[in-house]
């Protein structure tokens, strides 16, 4: 059957198993695959961005990024993965410095695994962080206030992003919802990806922490480019090839054990 002679439907499922196989369409090559134009390939990929199935980028789609529910409740989802991420995180924190910490349940793990004598100025949009954080007593730490999101769990906003001009930290640790090497790092909330590019460009190194499921996955609102992480920590699984692909877009990369 051709491209023509597919339903609407049948063309999109079609989509969809290609997208889920391969991690990523073009619009250019399903045209072809299909026997159809691009614009109707690009109309598939706009209804079935906008029914959830996928996420939109220049020339194709991604499978759009796992999301996890509100902080408390990612928090409960593959702890011993982020465990292991929060260690190798952990490694890359200069005792001394001043650590921004955005919101996320990874960024929790690595807040909850810091030496109980390390010495550091710790700030968060966050108040699970910043309960985490008190619990160790060589911090000092901030807390960034303002409307909290309960999705994301952090203060969001025009207060968040005045506490957070105050500040000049020595590294961002970056919360991510996908993660790809043509849309960089994405997140869900468009304030959310606001107030993270804003802590970003106030921050001298860039570290984001991952589990797998979010590499090649994209979320609605673009945060920053790969190239712009200093350091990207990733699970022993991690694709050796892709890796190498990182790091030749400037981003260092370190496997958790």
């Amino acid at each position: 059957m051709s491209g023509n002679e597919l339903l609407l439907a049948e063309r999109q499922s079609a989509i969809a198993r290609k997208l889920q196989s391969e991690g990523r369409v073009i619009a250019a090559e399903l045209a072809a695959e299909f026997g159809v134009s691009e614009d109707t390939v690009r109309r598939d990929l706009r209804e079935m961005a906008a029914a959830g199935l996928c996420e939109r980028v220049y020339g194709g789609a991604l499978p759009l990024a796992p999301a996890g529910g509100t902080l408390s409740h990612r928090a409960t989802q593959a702890p011993d993965r982020k465990h292991s991420l929060a260690l190798a995180a952990v490694s890359e924190i200069v005792p001394g410095s001043t650590v921004f910490f955005d919101a996320g349940s990874t960024n929790l793990a690595i807040a909850s695994a810091l030496p109980i004598d390390m010495a550091l100025t710790a700030a968060t949009n966050a108040p699970a962080i910043a309960s985490a954080l008190l619990e160790k007593p060589g911090l000092n730490v901030v807390l960034i206030g303002g409307l909290l999101d309960r999705q994301v769990g952090g203060s969001l906003g025009a207060k968040a992003m005045r506490d957070m001009e105050a500040l000049s930290p020595d590294l961002c640790i970056l919360g991510a919802c996908g993660i790809d090497l043509t849309s960089g790092v994405t997140t869900f909330g468009f304030e959310d990806a606001e107030f993270k590019r804003f802590a970003a460009s106030r921050s001298r190194r860039v570290l984001v922490a991952a589990t797998s499921e979010k590499f090649g996955t994209a979320a609605p609102h673009a945060v920053l480019p790969v190239s712009h992480c200093e350091c990207l920590v990733v699970e022993r699984d991690a694709d050796p090839d892709m890796l190498v692909q990182y790091r030749d877009r400037g981003c260092r990369t370190v496997v958790a054990l």
